[in-house]
Order: C-alpha cells, then structure tokens, then sequence
C-alpha cells in the first residue's frame, strides 16, 4: 500500500495532536519529566510538518478566502471550510480557523 504525502501530513498531525492530549494529562498529574519528553517528540515531528500559519496569517487567508468566494453567511460555512481544507492542508490549525470563519459570517 502506497501512502501519499497528503497521507503522511496527516499522520504526522495526528501524531503530534496525540502528544499534545499527553502533555496536557502529564501536566495535570505533576509528572513535568514525562511532558518534557513528549515536547521533544512534537519538535522532531514538527521538522516533517509544513510550516504552520500563525493566527495573524490564519485570520488573512480565511477572510481572504471568504471574500474570494463571496461566503455571506452561516450556510457558506461548509464551502468555504472545504476549499480552507484543499488549500491550507498541513499548513493550518482547522479548529481554530473554523472559530475565526464562524466570527466572519456571523
């Protein structure tokens, strides 16, 4: 089986979301030694990664994108998360983009 580049981005995320989770409960329980070490782990996984926008630049692409497909409301907001999808895969924190789509066509 074949495993494209679209594939291995995908993986590689959800590697690091999964690191992530980790940290979060590592630090909750006082165990800093284990969290350290997942936060190694996300930074050698993150050189394999596209370089991610930050929110200054996540906030100009979805508006940009917006006005590109004339999205006017709530009932685009399927639209324009799908062409965000295609464009910025890898690149882009969805979760957080989908907030600032949601402000945007309020």
């Amino acid at each position: 089986v074949e495993v494209g580049d679209t594939e291995v981005v995908a993986i590689l995320q959800k590697m690091v979301k999964q690191r992530r989770e980790s940290i979060t409960t590592y630090e909750g329980a006082g165990r800093t030694d284990l969290a350290d070490k997942e936060k190694a782990e996300i930074a050698v996984l993150e050189t394999y990664l596209p370089k991610q926008l930050d929110e200054a630049a996540t906030k100009a692409a979805v508006a940009a994108l917006v006005a590109e497909l004339g999205a006017a409301g709530p009932k685009d907001m399927g639209r324009v998360m799908g062409a965000m999808k295609e464009r910025f895969a890898g690149q882009m924190d969805f979760g957080k983009a989908s907030g600032v789509l949601k402000e945007l066509l309020k």
